[in-house]
Parts: structure tokens; sequence; C-alpha cells
């Protein structure tokens, strides 16, 4: 099933999608349970569709990975419909987003040594050095 398939108050719904993002984590009480819910950004070739994720699944899914929504329902609030799994649905990972590396090249000639100093610093440093011994 894609996401341009689906319509307010469907069930049985079962989509694979990645995430394209996931919203901020909001902590609730009811009934005297507490509980965390966040809303990731689904996407597929055809649309996207909000999706709930509710406590553990917070924490087991992130921004890129691609997942499989089991047994899922479609709600519509304030016009925009969302997906949500309920107490019935489920969801699985399909596969896990690959990670990009975290430092740019330019940004490892800033990172500092245990003596507190950067890649660039001590480049200066010897070029310093090196032109007082041209000099003399």
């Amino acid at each position: 099933m894609n996401i341009k398939e689906l319509t307010p108050r469907m069930g049985n719904v079962e989509l694979v999608a990645e995430i394209a993002d996931i919203g901020e984590v909001r902590e609730f009480n009811k009934f005297g349970k507490s509980g965390r819910v966040a809303t990731a950004r689904l996407k597929d070739e055809t649309g996207e569709i909000e999706l709930s994720l509710w406590n553990e699944q917070i924490d087991q899914f992130g921004k890129g990975d691609t997942i499989k929504v089991v047994n899922g329902y479609v709600k519509e609030y304030q016009g925009e419909m969302q997906l949500t799994t309920g107490m019935k649905g489920s969801i699985e990972l399909v596969k896990k987003a690959e990670k990009q590396a975290t430092v740019e090249p330019d940004k490892e000639a800033r990172r500092e040594d245990d003596t507190g100093q950067t890649e660039l610093q001590k480049t200066v440093q010897k070029l310093s050095v090196d032109e007082e011994r041209i000099e003399d």
C-alpha cells in the first residue's frame, strides 16, 4: 500500500515508508500512567503522512530508517490524516538509516588535541618557526 492510497478511518493498513523526520518527544500522564509520544513524518514515492510513535517505539527508530507499519489505522486530526498503530498494530524495522560522517573535513582542522591546540594552530605555529629559521 502507498501513502496516497490512505483514507481517513482506514484500518488494517500495511505500509512501507521512510522516516523523513521525528518531532519533539512529549511526555503525558493519562489514567495515572505516564508515557511518551512523538510524531514522525513518513514518506514514500507517493506522498507523506504523520505517524504517532509511542513509548519504546521512539527509541527503536530514527530519521532515515525504513519501516513497515502492520495493522495500522488512519485517523484525521485538524484536517490532517495521521497513521497510528494503536493497541493492535506494530512497526517493524526494514532498513536502518546509513550513518553519515559527522565531522566535516574543514572541522577536523579545528579539533583540539590533548594540549588544547587545533591542527590549524599547530600549522600556523610551525610556519612561524620555519620563517624564523629562514631569516636567521
